[in-house]
């Protein structure tokens, strides 16, 4: 699976606004933004997009992963920094 097909897979599991993803199968970075994570805390947010890649994870198709997690609010505001 390739990180167009993760970005795909968050997207349309998590009905997110934006999702990116950079790396490789070593190491991915995600960033997503959507209303879903309003209210969260970060580890539950984590959870969330952890959880639709499960799979990837535990047949080793992914080592490690990063994530950053915003709603649209939140990154209207940040994002210039990234």
């Amino acid at each position: 699976m390739n990180n167009q097909d993760i970005t795909s897979l968050l997207i349309n599991k998590l009905n997110l606004e934006k999702a990116y993803v950079t790396g490789d199968t070593n190491h991915i970075k995600i960033i997503v933004i959507g209303n879903l994570f309003k209210d969260m805390s970060q580890v539950k947010r984590q959870q969330i997009v952890y959880t639709p890649l499960i799979k990837m994870i535990t047949e080793k198709h992914i080592h490690a992963v990063s994530i950053m997690s915003y709603t649209p609010e939140e990154w209207k505001k940040n994002k210039k920094l990234y």
